[in-house]
């Protein structure tokens, strides 16, 4: 089982979505914890641990440490503005 982190840039992002966004985001990085390569996880190309996860129209964009087993979520955006 991971530990999750949740940066302060992403914490923002989440306390800015719609309620009913924010409540399904939350479930879904709260799953990893379990298992941190769902279904659908894609890596972030140009990165070493970096992954996202669909979440509707929003990614929600995290780093896996299976050494220390952290899961650490950095941005949570729509996906018009996340890659940015």
């Amino acid at each position: 089982m991971h530990q999750i982190l949740i940066e302060k840039h992403a914490e923002k992002d989440l306390n800015s979505l719609p309620r009913d966004v924010f409540n399904l985001i939350v479930k879904r990085i709260v799953s990893l914890k379990d298992n941190p390569w769902p279904t659908g996880v894609r890596k972030i190309i140009g990165s070493k641990n970096d992954w996202r996860i669909r979440v509707g129209d929003y990614r929600v964009i995290y780093e896996i440490d299976d050494k220390s087993r952290v899961v650490k979520v950095f941005r949570v955006k729509h996906r018009k503005e996340v890659y940015r």
